[in-house]
């Protein structure tokens, strides 16, 4: 790709890249242009986190305290096991990467001098976090190299605290050539195909290195036109001071590309717009591959969750002679970690008689296709078999290692999507392979933080397998995912199933070639299988951990649960000649039966817990709605539930809030500190969520917030009741108050100024969208909430959670409260566990 700069702005003033930190280096001390930096220091792992909600960390706890300072060498850390960590010198290499041991779960601590205030283009790689003299910025921790976050220095010294896990950390400071600019780094781009008009979507960073929100600012997009000629125009959003943000912007074209050509360049340009006057702040070019019909590409789409872009790939059918006059069969490939989804795609040979589709998870590691990797699954899915008009009794679920535990988690999740599923080198689950603490039994506000994660239990939903065609394939000798996860899941299989094929390749290690993924065996094996019509199942066996994640199976919708985010089943045989369904139910309180299959006309007739009945067929609509009576705790026919009560479309957990396009609102009418903190805590979230997911999330202020637009849009609000002026319409009736010096939950007071809180609501005035609170009552508590895990995989919080600053020395056991709203989103009949439940 190749970049171009046709308005540059003050050359006089723009340095070249200027130091490489943390080499303790005297470059160019006499230069204006040139920060110098102190030597580093490093602090071996002092804590514990991992996929956990909360996490020991005592340098954490200064920072939080306000009590952090530079340290020098020889310091020493109090650890809560009366053990000390000291800090200690650290050179780098000359390739300016630093690496040790001390770089697994500790800090780099360096200072930055300069004479003035200014804004540098802060570029480090191998970091989970920074703090910019307290300001947290995001890190980088799987080493893209792409992440280049305008940061502010002071006039003197400005301390650099880096957060590393994983034994690396390269960092260097540049000076930003202009304030408004483009970054040729991380395109989200499509492939154009020969002969089509071009009417597609794309992304492109947008960085603003200025202390200012910068707004009026539009992408023009020229395809095939390498001229002046302004192209598709799309509007910027709002970019916040300090701030990278990937921008969607549409590309149009007449002229279709011609065959043979290998690429199509695209001209993308920044303007800022005053009036009728024009100014190109910057441009990029792109170029684009062009693909015949029949080979592999990448397709982008808009997505639900942000709003941003994001692509999938495809390896179209090769189809021969047509067998039947069935619609094409789908197969989803789940890519593994760090590898991307065309790169995926390209692994597999085309199929005669179906069409594979690789969605991306957010990223090449993204979300271990939970989470928001879920999602992007299930969107590109529907978006895939809506434009290739697939078969949805042939839709097959396969994948490759970190694609191989998503295989399982989507196989157990939504059993009914998939005719037979398929995973290869794949791990179980978090607890089995990927770090998380699993406990069975927890007391306190630890219960429901622990159940919080249910979804992740893959052993817990194996059952839901039972309809489908399950093919496990591993090498024998992976050294990366043992063969013991593919061994486990042999032996629970076969505890219940019936139709599964258990493969071990002998001698192969992790990947063993396209064929560990494109096997022929295994596409025999879905070759044999189809999904039946609903009409034509006679019994539904069905577990889920959360409505909110999986609630229907076949003709059973699960929609509320006694005890949230536990273990929830029904088992249901249908008769459709008796017109009567039969079962038993676990953790169920609400149910619904879909009838489509049915003529309508005679009463239904049900038989649930040893409870009968029988209902006449529905007034409205084709669902009977079944819930157990408050007085005989028996099962009878219910209406409809109001949609603002609890239900599928909208069960919470806090981590819920992120989608349905979520804006995430700042407060400003607190006082000076509490304001910059909502701003900064706003954009670490959204970059974050911008690193981990290709996301893009829209941030303005409380003052901008219009709570009559845009309703059916989630919202997550920064700051507290007296802080921020969009909590009164969004949270003015939650039971959840958060001030300056108090938190209220229902009846229980609690007169402190360092709590952290987070919690989620239902919107007023929508049937599904979420207001999400990320609040504190004080500063200190704000701070603590910087660096709750919420964008990483595996980790969850329920509906509420209350913390203090003893978490940070104590742990999980220190949580204050947390748990679940009742089925109206009430505290009183909900589930909310103090520390201490004496008022």
């Amino acid at each position: 790709m190749h970049r171009t700069r046709p308005h540059r702005l003050n050359r006089s003033a723009i340095f070249a890249a200027l130091l490489t930190l943390l080499t303790g280096s005297e470059v160019g001390a006499d230069d204006p242009g040139v920060v110098e930096s102190r030597d580093a220091l490093a602090l071996p792992r002092i804590g514990s986190g991992g996929r956990s909600p909360v996490h020991v960390d005592p340098v954490e706890a200064r920072v939080v305290s306000g009590d952090w300072s530079m340290p020098v060498e020889g310091d020493r850390v109090a650890m809560p096991d009366g053990q000390s960590r000291t800090w200690q010198a650290i050179a780098s290499g000359e390739d300016g990467w630093f690496q040790g041991r001390e770089l697994r779960g500790g800090y780099v601590a360096v200072e930055v001098d300069s004479d003035v205030d200014r804004v540098m283009i802060l570029e480090a790689a191998g970091h989970s976090m920074v703090y910019v003299d307290g300001v947290p910025r995001t890190g980088d921790p799987y080493g893209y190299g792409w992440l280049r976050l305008p940061v502010a220095l002071k006039a003197g010294r400005t301390p650099l605290l880096f957060s590393v896990g994983r034994g690396r950390l390269r960092a260097r400071l540049v000076e930003p050539e202009q304030p408004l600019s483009l970054d040729s780094n991380d395109p989200t781009l499509p492939d154009l195909v020969e002969g089509e008009a071009v009417e597609t979507v794309a992304a492109v960073l947008v960085r603003n290195a200025s202390k200012t929100t910068a707004t009026d600012l539009t992408i023009e997009a020229s395809v095939g036109n390498v001229g002046e000629t302004p192209g598709a125009l799309t509007k910027v959003p709002p970019l916040l001071p300090l701030s990278v943000r990937k921008v969607g912007f549409a590309m149009r074209s007449t002229a279709p590309a011609d065959p043979g050509m290998g690429s199509v360049p695209i001209i993308v340009r920044l303007v800022e717009k005053n009036g009728d006057a024009r100014r190109v702040l910057d441009e990029v070019r792109f170029d684009l591959n062009v693909r015949t019909p029949e080979q592999s590409r990448k397709q982008t789409f808009i997505s639900g969750i942000d709003g941003s872009v994001q692509y999938y790939a495809l390896q179209p059918m090769t189809p021969v002679e047509v067998e039947d006059d069935r619609p094409p069969a789908l197969f989803l490939s789940l890519h593994g970690a760090s590898v991307e989804a065309i790169g995926q795609a390209n692994a597999y040979a085309p199929k005669t008689w179906g069409h594979l589709v690789a969605p991306t998870n957010r990223r090449p590691y993204g979300f271990d296709w939970e989470d928001w990797g879920r999602l992007d699954a299930l969107e590109v899915l529907e978006h895939a078999q809506a434009s290739l008009g697939t078969d949805p009794n042939r839709t097959y679920l396969t994948g490759h290692s970190m694609g191989g535990h998503g295989t399982w988690h989507l196989g157990v999740t939504f059993p009914d999507r998939w005719a037979a599923i398929a995973p290869s080198a794949g791990w179980v689950s978090m607890w089995s392979y990927a770090g998380a603490s699993q406990r069975d039994a927890a007391d306190g506000p630890a219960d429901p933080l622990t159940r919080a994660a249910s979804p992740s239990d893959t052993i817990g939903l194996v059952e839901n397998l039972g309809r489908n065609g399950v093919y496990v394939l591993h090498g024998d000798r992976d050294d990366n995912v043992p063969v013991s996860q593919a061994r486990t899941m042999r032996a629970e299989l076969g505890r219940f199933h019936a139709d599964f094929a258990y493969y071990e390749q002998p001698g192969a290690g992790h990947w063993w070639g396209n064929q560990c993924v494109d096997w022929p065996p295994l596409f025999d094996f879905f070759r044999e299988r189809s999904n039946p019509e609903p009409g034509a199942v006679r019994r539904v066996d069905f577990s889920t951990a959360s409505p909110g994640v999986s609630s229907r199976c076949d003709w059973v919708t699960v929609e509320l649960q006694d005890q949230p985010f536990a273990l929830s089943r029904v088992t249901i045989d249908h008769d459709p000649e008796a017109r009567s369904f039969r079962g038993t139910t676990q953790n169920v309180a609400r149910l619904a039966i879909d009838l489509t299959h049915l003529e309508p006309g005679a009463p239904i007739a049900f038989e649930l817990d040893g409870d009968t009945g029988e209902t006449p067929w529905p007034n409205e609509g084709t669902t009977i709605r079944l819930a157990r009576s408050d007085d005989s705790e028996g099962w009878a026919v219910v209406p409809e539930p109001d949609a603002t009560a609890k239900g599928p479309h909208r069960y919470g957990a806090f981590k819920d809030a992120f989608r349905h396009r979520v804006v995430l609102v700042y407060g400003t009418v607190g006082s000076e500190e509490e304001n910059a903190w909502a701003l900064a805590r706003a954009r670490y979230d959204a970059e974050t969520f911008g690193y981990r997911g290709n996301g893009s999330i829209d941030v303005i202020p409380d003052v901008a917030f219009d709570p009559a637009a845009d309703p059916d849009r989630n919202v997550v609000l920064y700051g507290h009741a007296e802080s921020n002026a969009a909590w009164p319409s969004l949270l003015g009736d939650a039971p959840v108050v958060v001030e300056r010096g108090r938190l209220r939950v229902g009846s229980v007071d609690r007169e402190r100024d360092d709590l952290a809180c987070l919690f989620i609501r239902p919107r007023p005035g929508s049937d599904r969208a979420s207001v999400g609170a990320v609040s504190g009552t004080g500063i200190n508590g704000f701070r603590l909430s910087d660096r709750l895990p919420v964008f990483v995989s595996g980790v969850a919080y329920p509906d509420l959670t209350v913390i203090g600053p003893e978490v940070l020395t104590e742990g999980l056991e220190a949580v204050e409260a947390a748990g679940f709203f009742g089925p109206d989103w009430g505290v009183d009949s909900g589930e909310i566990v103090w520390r201490d439940e004496t008022p």
